[in-house]
């Protein structure tokens, strides 16, 4: 079992998550059950899977989690363009968070070729 707070990864997604949750604070108040939700879910959920993956037994595993993860930071880029579109998110805002989305989809492929590596070592 590993510890997902010593994870750069889990450290960066878990402040996009705090991220996403501030400016959706401003979104409109018909949008709280739809895009707010739809984004604040599929922000937390990266970071949730990351946590997750470490307290499972063996990266096989960890794998699955961190493919899980990738999977939702993804949405989590489409969700936020969605909202720059929809004149929800400010253009900067929309790139300064984005940048970030950016920067743990790398890491988590990063970390999944160190992961793949472990795995398949004989």
């Amino acid at each position: 079992m590993k510890d997902f707070r010593t994870l750069k990864v889990w450290e960066k997604s878990h402040q996009v998550t705090l991220d996403v949750y501030k400016v959706t604070a401003d979104f409109p108040k018909d949008e709280r059950f739809g895009l707010v939700s739809q984004l604040r879910r599929c922000a937390a959920s990266v970071p949730s899977n990351i946590a997750e993956g470490c307290g499972r037994r063996g990266n096989g595993e960890f794998h699955k989690f961190l493919q899980i993860a990738t999977g939702s930071a993804n949405e989590l880029e489409y969700q936020i363009l969605l909202a720059r579109d929809l004149s929800y998110l400010q253009t900067t805002a929309y790139q300064e968070l984005n940048g970030k989305i950016i920067e743990v989809q790398k890491m988590l492929a990063g970390l999944i070729v160190k992961v793949d590596a472990e795995r398949f070592k004989k």
